[in-house]
């Protein structure tokens, strides 16, 4: 038996990892299990290139708990390591200038991830266990099995051992403060959560599976029983086949694989798959989205080599590809990592720079190919398309080819189609196209029947980030701006070069503006604003200025706006067309009482068309009607 000491650079590097890691701590599982996948793979690679004399077979990863005994246990068959390995890769731990280290990223916390950047991942069981031992046999002929043990201090012992089949076996005697890992259910969750698409069958325990039953078995006698081997994991996931060989059933076993308490199918998905400049597997599934963008973040999982890092890849897949679902996988992205060095990280960038293009090629193709299952599927993923538009430039230029702008009559066009087909009617006299839009078809439903009695089209544009998008698409376009139907009253938002002449004199309209002034009360939220219109328009309209609209919703959905116009209240324009009949008898009518009355009459019903009649005032509009037709 030989003695001796770990060579670090520093007395004791166990303090140190639990110093760094201890909230992660859960992670010594997952760096165990891929220690022994490592160990397994390349013995797969040594037999097919006939270095290794031995039979592969079928090995698999086995974990056990003993709580008896109070020991968890990592036993592999892989390529095993011999004294002279053991020496090498457990007691000469490559970590040198552990002080730089510390300094460095004594601000980084948790996220700094010494595990994976330093190769400590071994000496992660410190951070649950007292003591460790490692009984390996190598599957060099005539290697001796080797026992080496550890207590947590730099002191080790080395001898042989009678292990007679070759692998590795970790003993991991865990400490008082970490007894939660010897609870099968905590084991078999991490196991889940970290190793669920090892490329190696992890074993944990036996399960129950029933057989069929014999043909000359009764109905009432139960089915055979047999216990078999519990693999936790799926070692030939989706993501790492080729497309060619993969149906569409294929992909939505995967899905329902990965979320299983999701129940609804995902509309289409993405398979990523490229090995220059960098490495990188994945499938990405499109969800039904809704409008709310925080609740569905999170749910891509990142995987290095097989391995689950983490479900939080942003930096890694562009902000707004998080609301999608899947999974991305490659070796180019370390472990732990922190925030900062992944946003800095060049092949990082390239890997979301990829994935933009792909996913825009995706739905780019999707629409060539079936434009109206396409349009079917746009409110439930125009939110990323959307999304992306506003946030990433390159992606914005492919989007021409796809993004769809909706009719409140159901149509949908591109932005060159719509464009083309309003700009002989929407242009106005400036040159400038108008589109027209409605973000919600029922509350501004009298404005759009107007506008479309003027023979106007009216988009569908009612996600919560249209306002952003609009402005971007107003600064990226020449000659167009969007109005909503209820910023203005019609001749207004698209001005032609006719003018109509109201048939007030201006010292009618000053009385007329004064009494409207007068029921409307002081600090009232309504400017009046009298226009000449066609006859036949409606003579009270109640309109939201487009500007002043628009930056409050930008200030509310985040960035863009001005400062504080979210917290603004609303304000609304009270247009009165002059050349309405009922205008012309307000002002004929000889009784204040009846004017007062035919005054409040009509700003209700202005008001009831935009949804502003509530409370009191509905009631009292209620009551006044039924007055006035008795």
């Amino acid at each position: 038996m030989a003695t001796g000491k770990i060579n670090v650079s520093v007395d004791n590097i166990f303090p140190l990892i639990k110093k760094f890691l201890y909230s992660d701590h859960e992670i010594f599982l997952r760096e165990l299990i891929s220690n022994a996948t490592d160990a397994t793979l390349k013995l797969k690679h040594l037999t097919a290139i006939g270095e290794a004399k031995v039979e592969y077979g079928n090995p698999q990863i086995e974990v056990k708990i003993d709580k008896k005994a109070k020991t968890l246990r990592i036993i592999d068959q892989g390529i095993g390591m011999s004294e002279a390995e053991v020496k090498k890769y457990i007691n000469e731990v490559a970590f040198s200038g552990a002080e730089e280290f510390l300094d460095k990223y004594k601000d980084a916390g948790k996220d700094a991830g010494i595990i994976g950047h330093f190769g400590l991942g071994f000496y992660s069981s410190f951070m649950v266990a007292d003591k460790v031992e490692i009984i390996t046999k190598s599957y060099l002929e005539d290697s001796p099995a080797v026992h080496w043990s550890c207590d947590g201090s730099p002191e080790f012992t080395i001898k042989k051992a009678k292990k007679k089949e070759r692998g590795t076996e970790i003993i991991l005697h865990l400490a008082e403060d970490s007894t939660e890992f010897l609870e099968e259910g905590r084991i078999e969750e991490l196991l889940r959560k970290y190793n669920k698409f090892m490329p190696v069958p992890i074993k944990f325990g036996t399960r129950t599976e029933t057989l069929p039953k014999p043909e000359d078995a009764k109905e009432e006698d139960p089915a055979p029983t047999k216990e078999v081997a519990n693999i936790i994991n799926n070692p030939n996931p989706a993501w790492t086949k080729k497309p060619a060989d993969l149906e569409d059933a294929d992909y939505k076993n995967f899905y329902r694989e990965l979320y299983p308490m999701q129940f609804e199918e995902p509309l289409f998905h993405i398979h990523l798959n490229v090995d220059y400049p960098f490495n990188l597997t994945g499938i990405l599934y499109f969800p039904k989205l809704t409008n709310d963008l925080n609740l569905q973040k999170d749910r891509i999982q990142l995987y290095q080599n097989q391995v689950f890092v983490t479900d939080n890849v942003e930096g890694i897949v562009p902000e707004f590809l998080t609301m999608l679902r899947g999974v991305i996988d490659s070796p180019d992205i370390p472990l732990n990592v922190s925030r900062s060095y992944l946003q800095a990280d060049g092949a990082v960038k390239k890997i979301s720079s990829y994935i933009t293009r792909k996913v825009a090629d995706k739905l780019n193709s999707l629409f060539k190919e079936d434009r109206e299952g396409f349009e079917k599927k746009w409110n439930d993923i125009k939110i990323v398309i959307e999304y992306g538009m506003l946030s990433e430039d390159k992606f914005f230029e492919k989007a021409e080819n796809f993004a769809l702008y909706p009719t409140v009559d159901g149509d949908y066009y591109t932005f060159e189609e719509v464009t083309e087909k309003l700009k002989a009617q929407q242009t106005d006299k400036d040159d400038k196209l108008v589109l027209l839009y409605a973000s919600d078809k029922e509350a501004q439903h009298s404005y759009i029947e107007a506008a479309k009695a003027k023979g106007y089209e009216v988009l569908l544009m009612d996600s919560p980030i249209v306002a952003h998008l609009m402005q971007k698409l107003e600064t990226s376009k020449e000659k167009i701006s969007f109005a909503r139907v209820d910023a203005d009253h019609l001749d207004k938002l698209i001005q032609k070069e006719e003018t109509q002449i109201s048939k007030l004199s201006d010292a009618e309209k000053d009385s007329l503006k004064e009494q409207l002034n007068t029921v409307l009360g002081e600090g009232s939220s309504y400017t009046v604003q009298l226009e000449a219109m066609d006859s036949d328009a409606a003579p009270f309209m109640i309109t939201e200025p487009e500007f002043m609209r628009r930056m409050k919703e930008m200030q509310q959905t985040g960035g863009g706006g001005m400062f504080g116009m979210g917290n603004m209240p609303e304000m609304y324009n009270l247009v009165v067309n002059t050349n309405h009949p009922l205008v012309g008898e307000i002002l004929g009518t000889k009784t204040e009482k009846k004017r007062k009355r035919l005054i409040n009459q009509s700003l209700d019903l202005a008001r009831l068309s935009k949804g502003l009649l509530k409370g009191e005032e509905l009631t009292a509009f209620i009551k006044r009607s039924y007055e006035m037709v008795k």
